[in-house]
């Protein structure tokens, strides 16, 4: 049995638009993340073959593989609900979400300042990559952080609750080569609610000791 799955997504292929169309949705969903979900199970796979055979020799080379698979299916998981039709503009506390519009100021100043520096990190990344709002734990702080690929580049420990994927294949075939205005338009559909959700249950791991005691 595969030890992860292609999640369905929490909406139809059109529910994005004009933002994303259908096209992109579909293709980005069922195939591209379907083949990290694919990706991660296989090494998984060649991993305990490895172990088995003791032929260390590939291992190097598994674990980076796994790394990118399961990177890339977790940042896509997380992607497709942080997104909705009906979302955009900024979390407010009217829209039961003043936890994380207060954390946000708190940790950048203003949510323009923010929303300046999630944008530059998501659209200047170096070849395929995403813009990610984390929390991290040990200010208990947010943080934004630039994902190379689907790996580099990140604090250990800091966990994602906002996802800008820059990927070409994210947005080409609606915005061509145009980059900042694919990262510019995906505010119009953030979704506050799950992005709120995320920061919440992060920080309550607070059973999680990253330093020695």
């Amino acid at each position: 049995m595969a030890t992860y799955t292609l999640p369905e997504l929490p909406y139809d292929y059109a529910a994005l638009e004009p933002v994303i169309n259908p096209q992109i949705v579909e293709l980005h969903h069922d195939k591209h993340h379907a083949a990290y979900v694919k990706g991660a199970n296989d090494t998984l796979e060649q991993l305990a073959e490895a172990r088995d055979k003791e032929a260390w020799g590939a291992v190097n080379g598994l674990q980076k593989s796994l790394a990118f698979h399961l990177s890339g299916h977790i940042l896509h998981s997380i992607y497709w609900h942080n997104m909705t039709g009906d979302g955009g503009g900024e979390p407010l506390a009217a829209d039961g979400v003043g936890d994380l519009a207060d954390a946000i100021t708190e940790s950048f100043g203003s949510f323009a300042g923010f929303k300046s520096q999630l944008t530059k990190a998501a659209a200047t990344t170096q070849g395929s990559g995403w813009g990610v709002l984390a929390y991290e734990p040990l200010s208990g702080k947010l943080i934004v952080e630039q994902v190379y690929d689907h790996q580099g580049n990140v604090g250990q420990g800091s966990t994602p609750i906002l996802v800008f994927d820059a990927w070409e294949h994210a947005f080409y075939l609606q915005y061509k080569n145009q980059k900042v205005d694919f990262i510019d338009a995906m505010w119009a559909v953030v979704n506050w609610q799950d992005v709120a959700k995320r920061y919440a249950a992060a920080k309550e791991r607070v059973d999680v000791l990253l330093l020695a005691p």
